[in-house]
């Protein structure tokens, strides 16, 4: 892996790239951490550090896992990424429900243009929205749940600075990503939470160790290595279906006649299943928190609910709806990305055969068979992943150790997966200039 490392140095364009995304991350990461003018920063970096010790910890330690911390600074960047994440997933959605979408994915290049266009456009609307939401309990002092507001001025002018410039944030951050996506190395959105993450490990493994004993700090490390482990087994297993194409003679010369697969990765879902599952379990608590006066209101069912197990990560409520959503996305986005019937035409069209299986329909059926058979084994286990921390903290093991979500199940996951990606898209740019690849 190191020769292959300096040999992707060695090479101009590619060590361009590389220096290129480097930059890039290192812009988002110091915008992450300039506070929004309007910002008492003192104030809120104090109330803080008081709720990161409270009994809600874990739930910021949530929150604040795709932002790399700066959602709860309230930074230029607070809003981060997952604007963009949510507006991609609606878009695919619609190319499901609503026809015109569905021809735009058909038409190539030119309809991937339009829909790119369209993201943009939602992602820039659900950021205001997002912006404004988080602002207005950043004012109203519920964004800690102390009652006390961390803004210098609380009238309409400042308020909507505030939007504007998380607006502004959010806009700057998806050009970055799709700017490490166009000129740099690829997989420009995952790369920069995975740099949110991954900023958070030094910190949070300083106040493992300060806070627990030894033993216990090289519990949680021990753990973190099996999880990688798990993970990269899984990513890496595929189920190869055997693929033949029929001889054919145009001319002359002949067509086809070769052997190849078609690989059906585990988690065929990859990490978004994940990601969506933690923004959605995010949803009832800032719709509890904005309808609800200074005081907490907890005489409705809907409050007791929320405020019992939806702001608890370890209760068996949060546990199993998480988990239950997780599985959910995976099969539903799936469904969405690979169409058994659509593959099998293309594979019928091409002259190519499953052995043993009749092109047309009978392809497409078993296709959806052995899809659904893989996915039930990936869903579960991205599932168990993302819930195992949680399912720890209500145990009781690790305590206050298992609450550092930069070492959950999650992060570790995203962090692996889009590691592998990364890795794979440097691999596939050295082998096109005939180097040995890091993957041997």
């Amino acid at each position: 892996m190191l020769s292959a490392l300096a040999s992707a140095i060695k090479d101009r364009d590619l060590r361009k790239k590389i220096f290129f995304t480097l930059g890039i991350i290192i812009l988002y990461r110091i915008g992450a951490q300039i506070p929004s003018p309007g910002v008492d920063y003192p104030k809120l970096r104090g109330l803080l550090d008081t709720a990161m010790t409270g009994d809600n910890a874990q739930l910021y330690s949530l929150v604040n896992l795709f932002s790399g911390g700066a959602l709860l600074q309230l930074s230029v960047f607070a809003i981060g990424i997952m604007p963009y994440i949510t507006a991609s997933i609606i878009v695919q959605l619609l190319t499901v429900v609503i026809p015109y979408f569905e021809q735009l994915k058909k038409e190539g290049q030119s309809g991937q243009a339009k829909m790119t266009q369209y993201t943009r456009y939602l992602t820039i609307a659900l950021a205001v929205l997002q912006s404004a939401g988080i602002v207005a309990l950043a004012d109203r002092g519920q964004l800690l749940g102390n009652g006390e507001s961390v803004l210098m001025d609380g009238d309409i002018l400042t308020l909507a600075t505030i939007v504007i410039v998380m607006t502004a944030g959010a806009a700057l951050v998806m050009w970055f990503g799709e700017l490490i996506t166009d000129r740099g190395v690829g997989n420009g959105m995952s790369l920069l939470i995975f740099a949110g993450i991954a900023s958070r490990i030094p910190a949070e493994g300083v106040n493992i160790y300060q806070n627990s004993s030894t033993m216990k700090f090289a519990a949680v490390m021990f753990a973190v290595i099996l999880i990688v482990v798990a993970v990269v087994f899984v990513e890496q297993g595929q189920r190869r279906i055997p693929v033949q194409y029929a001889k054919r003679m145009v001319g002359r010369r002949q067509y086809g006649g070769t052997s190849t697969y078609l690989p059906l990765k585990v988690n065929q879902a990859g990490v978004i299943p994940v990601i969506f599952a933690s923004s959605m379990m995010y949803v009832p608590i800032l719709i509890t928190q904005l309808i609800q006066g200074p005081e907490p209101a907890a005489d409705g069912f809907w409050q007791r609910y929320v405020m019992q197990y939806l702001q608890n990560p370890s209760s068996w409520g949060y546990i199993l709806l998480y988990f239950a959503l997780i599985i959910f996305f995976a099969y539903f986005y799936v469904a969405i990305q690979f169409d058994p019937m659509e593959q099998a035409e293309n594979m019928k069209k091409y002259g190519g055969f499953i052995p043993g299986i009749r092109p047309g329909r009978p392809t497409a059926e078993y296709l959806g068979y052995v899809l659904n058979r893989i996915l039930l084994f990936g869903s579960l286990y991205l599932g168990l992943i993302a819930v195992l921390p949680n399912v720890f903290l209500d145990m009781g093991s690790g305590g206050g150790d298992m609450q550092n979500m930069p070492f959950g199940g999650t992060a570790v996951l995203i962090m692996v997966s889009v590691g592998l990606d990364t890795v794979k898209q440097i691999e596939a740019q050295l082998m096109q200039r005939n180097y040995e690849g890091f993957l041997k």
